[in-house]
């Protein structure tokens, strides 16, 4: 880090509350890039980075600490720039590498739809289990007049990287943005995300899924901005957590006065497999006006017992029970991803996890 104090937030403001940020200590890592490769985006690369085109004021400490290296180390931002009626089939993948020890790294991706067009991104965050270092990525997407932007992170960080992320979306009349994080890896892994809603008839999707064991901990702020009319967003998050691990998500729904005839909708669902294990789930209503069709729902609890029952009654061993009644409460949102390469890994990934958190298959 640069020699300037740095004043970090604290676990007693509302929207760091839970949150495990007392833990860490900048002092102990210096700045530095990761190794980032991008697949299919040499069309649509932009040389000239450009930012601010969704991310209009720095949030908090580490997007001012994003904004200010990103000025000074403009090779850290990946630019794509789909043209106006244009529509990329092939999903387009940037991988980020941590690569070292002691780094603190603050990648960007901004994605800028011109009208009528369309396009998948995914982002990859990697690290091996060895490796100690802090990633702060921001992400930033403009989706012009009808432009049909579809982004999904996938974190498969080591556990024992730390992940502080932010994304902004902003939506014009009649484009449709789709937001997609799958969290399995990482120590203490945040993603505050604030999707804005600005012209008549856009839309939004917000999709997580999370799984957290042994002493991780997922965190997500979530934030549903409705400033023009007839505008709809929709946000599923489900997530799990076994031994002694945790997860936080706080999100808010803020329908301004000017967005009459708008639809927004907010669910989390969170499993909690051990005793030891913590979800703290927050939804929120802000709403400014009348005809508007609103809700939001969370649960917290362990798995379902009519549902164990009905498998072990047809002769399923306990375990396996377990096992594929987390697979289906998960199956609802890996069936909302758009379909690439990389789904069925997913799906793997996420029963490699079960198994590895000490749930056995059992032998027919």
């Amino acid at each position: 880090m640069s020699t300037t104090p740095v004043s970090l937030p604290s676990a007693e403001e509302e929207i760091w509350r839970y949150s495990r940020i007392a833990e860490l200590d900048l002092g102990a890592y210096s700045t530095g890039s990761l190794r980032t490769e991008t697949i299919g985006a040499d069309a649509l690369r932009v040389t000239d980075a450009i930012t601010g085109i969704a991310l209009t004021t720095d949030v908090d400490v580490f997007a001012r600490l994003n904004s200010e290296h990103v000025a000074s180390h403009p090779q850290d931002v990946v630019c794509l720039h789909i043209p106006s009626g244009k529509v990329f089939e092939t999903p387009i993948e940037v991988v980020h590498t941590v690569h070292e020890s002691g780094l603190i790294a603050f990648p960007r991706l901004v994605i800028d739809a011109g009208q009528d067009s369309e396009a998948t991104v995914i982002e990859r965050f990697i690290s091996a289990d060895g490796i100690t270092s802090v990633v702060c990525p921001v992400l930033e997407v403009r989706a012009a007049q009808s432009a049909r932007i579809t982004y999904v992170a996938i974190n498969q960080l080591g556990l024992n990287t730390w992940k502080i992320a932010h994304q902004q979306s902003v939506g014009y009349r009649d484009s449709n943005t789709r937001l997609f994080t799958v969290a399995l890896g990482g120590d203490y892994a945040r993603v505050r995300t604030e999707a804005r809603l600005v012209e008549q008839g856009a839309s939004t999707q917000q999709v997580a899924l999370y799984f957290a064991g042994g002493s991780q901990m997922h965190d997500f702020r979530t934030l549903q901005v409705h400033a023009a009319p007839k505008t709809s967003s929709d946000l599923l998050f489900k997530g799990a957590v076994r031994d002694v691990a945790r997860s936080v998500y706080t999100g808010l729904i803020h329908i301004k006065e000017n967005a009459r005839g708008s639809q927004a909708y907010q669910t989390n669902r969170n499993l909690t497999l051990s005793e030891g294990a913590w979800a703290e789930s927050v939804p929120n209503l802000e709403i400014e006006t009348n005809d508007v069709k609103c809700s939001h729902a969370s649960t917290v609890g362990p798995i379902d017992e009519d549902q164990r029952f009905y498998l072990e009654s047809r002769g399923v061993p306990p375990s396996v029970a377990e096992r594929l009644v987390v697979m289906g409460f998960f199956n609802e949102v890996i069936d909302r991803l758009p379909s690439f390469t990389g789904v069925d890994a997913l799906r793997a990934e996420v029963a490699r996890k079960l198994l590895a958190e000490h749930i056995e298959i059992g032998h027919s």
